[in-house]
């Protein structure tokens, strides 16, 4: 069985946060409680993995040439 090959389009830090803007949305028109925490905390953690994404891509930790 082959596997399907899928290219993306946007980078993995902009797809994180227009995720993490996505869960903030929803959890705007949730009422607050224990689903609401769980997306405000999905947003988070996208947002944190979208900086460390952005910091590891960063120049200054490329390899020396």
């Amino acid at each position: 069985m082959q596997r399907r090959s899928f290219k993306q389009t946007a980078p993995l830090d902009q797809r994180f946060a227009e995720e993490a803007e996505r869960l903030r949305k929803e959890a705007r028109g949730t009422p607050p409680g224990a689903a609401r925490d769980k997306l405000i905390r999905r947003a988070r953690q996208a947002e944190t993995a979208s900086h460390m994404q952005e910091w590891l891509a960063s120049p200054g930790l490329q390899a020396p040439r």
